[in-house]
């Protein structure tokens, strides 16, 4: 060969797909904020209206997930950021860093709310008028919220994304603390005498569904950031990106790192024994540009040559 082979650039539809998958957190995020201010304007009312605590936790978990929303936003944008010099594997930690942050503070928010309501109640049995229809606040905001994390949960699952799926759950989240404020108000409401009572128990399980999904936000978050082994379907899509090049007999180890928008390979390949250095080369460039278009994620690969034997596995 007269001259060293230039790198195989990546197809145009490659970067295309990673600009639409931030494009589509950041779409996802932005309807969630939008969908989220609306709720907490409507249930504000009914907070004022019946001056109700499980309505009001609700209510703080909604503007919580507002920040969330915006955080996310905000921690998407610094984790486009390209590779640099001081930052060799780009910036994609970002994201699971921030997803760890609101994990923690959902974590502290929702233990405050947990004891104040605890202490509300051990002080002094509430006893207050709970309207017979100030259920149907916390029940119209369950049917907006459900309607929504099925619409997401179903674009997550088309565009491949942990992101948006993670946020689909937040609505869920949501949903499940609505649904607690209904059945609470509701049951306030058919027993009068305990309503102040059933109201506080309410609150008090939305708090700890809050600080439930702090662990869990941090609990994921810290996986990725620790370099925790992805899900099996990634090593599965790997290794056959990889056997799909001729000349490719087979691979060995493949180790993956995955964080935030951001994936990277190391890889063995197999090949002939006999192959030139150059020929070896190329099938490794080929290789990584297989990887990478099957799996738009992955910013670098690695790829390692071993010599092929038939009988050595």
């Amino acid at each position: 060969m007269s001259k060293y082979p230039h790198s195989l650039t990546l197809p145009t539809e490659v970067m295309q797909l990673r600009a639409k998958r931030d494009q589509e957190v950041v779409r996802a995020a932005s309807i969630g904020i939008k969908l989220r201010l609306m709720i907490i304007a409507f249930e504000v009312v009914g907070v004022v209206l019946i001056q109700s605590s499980a309505l009001f936790l609700d209510v703080l978990a909604t503007a919580l997930d507002v920040v969330s929303s915006l955080f996310l936003i905000f921690c998407v944008k610094l984790a486009q950021r390209p590779p640099d010099q001081d930052h060799p594997f780009g910036h994609g930690r970002y994201e699971p860093l921030g997803g760890l942050l609101l994990g923690i503070l959902f974590i502290v928010t929702g233990g405050i709310m947990c004891a104040n309501q605890v202490l509300t109640v051990i002080q002094e049995t509430p006893h207050h008028f709970i309207h017979p229809l100030g259920w149907l606040f916390p029940a119209v905001t369950v049917i907006l919220l459900e309607s929504s994390y099925h619409y997401i949960r179903a674009t997550a699952k088309r565009e491949k994304s942990p992101a948006l799926m993670a946020d689909a759950m937040h609505y869920r989240i949501d949903s499940l603390n609505s649904l607690l404020a209904t059945v609470a108000l509701a049951s306030g409401a058919y027993w009068p005498v305990w309503g102040g009572l059933t109201d506080q128990i309410g609150a008090f399980c939305i708090a700890l569904l809050m600080m439930v999904m702090g662990v869990y936000a941090t609990r994921e978050n810290m996986r990725q950031l620790m370099d925790h082994i992805p899900d099996p379907e990634f090593f599965t899509l790997v290794n056959q990106a990889a056997l799909k090049v001729p000349g490719i007999q087979g691979t060995e180890k493949i180790r993956i790192q995955q964080y935030g928008p951001d994936a990277h390979v190391d890889i063995d390949i197999e090949v002939d024994p006999e192959l030139s250095v150059d020929e070896a080369h190329r099938l490794s460039q080929q290789v990584r540009l297989e990887i990478q278009k099957e799996w738009p994620a992955v910013r670098d690969v690695t790829v390692h040559i071993e010599p092929y034997y038939a009988n050595d596995h």
